[in-house]
């Protein structure tokens, strides 16, 4: 489980993240949602322990992560997946790999072998250059990257940005899939609203760096009000 509580964060003169609280439970998706701006990037840089927070406190089934250094926090269980994927394009995909287990206790060849399982298109592309790949597959690179560690906590930052729709309904399955199989618990920041409804237990709106509205997925999508001012959702 994942706890905010009062959490705020400043860039400079620019309060990014006010007094924000919420509860993303085990082995589920929790969807933030918001337009440009309201916080979302800054809140999973936040527990990653990238940003220094001003107040307040994050914590994981109890332990706290503020101060920690983000190479710990890693090691705790937390996978981070930044905007933009960020994956090394003069490596290859097996290369990218193993940079994702360095700190990680599994075996680099047990990681590897669970990760061409889990995407087998990564397995056929092993000895090629990330650069050369698809948006969606290097979109799946990225995450098996995060995944070969064996997080407990899997942070997605728009990871269907720039994808055509039949490849980001896909992707949107299989972060569905992992989550139950792994049980994961999984914060999904996405500017496609529907689609992070559709697969998310619960779903937390932020607007300005706070907290617009916090429910269960559904709840949230049947809120007109949220749906038009904060969702850009309009039927």
């Amino acid at each position: 489980m994942i706890t905010i509580e009062d959490l705020s964060v400043n860039y400079g003169a620019v309060q990014a993240l006010r007094n924000v609280s919420f509860t993303a439970a085990t082995g589920a998706i929790t969807a933030v949602l918001g337009a440009n701006g309201a916080g979302k990037t800054t809140l999973l840089r936040a527990i990653s322990g990238l940003v220094k927070c001003e107040s307040g406190t994050i914590s994981i089934d109890g332990t706290s992560l503020r101060g920690m250094k983000t190479e710990n926090i890693a090691r705790m269980g937390v996978g981070h997946v930044p905007e933009g994927r960020g994956v090394i394009g003069e490596f290859t995909v097996e290369e990218n790999l193993r940079l994702g287990a360095l700190s990680a206790k599994v075996k680099i060849s047990d990681g590897l072998t669970e990760q061409y399982e889990q995407f087998p298109v990564l397995g056929e592309r092993r000895k090629q250059y990330a650069a050369t790949l698809s948006g969606g597959e290097r979109q799946m690179l990225a995450m098996a990257r995060a995944l070969i560690a064996r997080p407990s906590v899997l942070l997605l930052d728009e990871p269907s940005l720039g994808l055509a729709p039949l490849v980001t309904a896909e992707l949107m399955k299989t972060i569905q899939e992992l989550c139950t199989s792994q049980k994961l618990t999984v914060l999904l920041i996405e500017q496609n609203a529907k689609s992070a409804l559709r697969i998310a237990r619960d779903a937390v709106v932020l607007h300005i760096g706070r907290v617009a509205a916090c429910a269960d997925a559904a709840t949230v999508a049947s809120d007109e009000q949220l749906r038009h001012y904060y969702l850009g959702l309009v039927e």
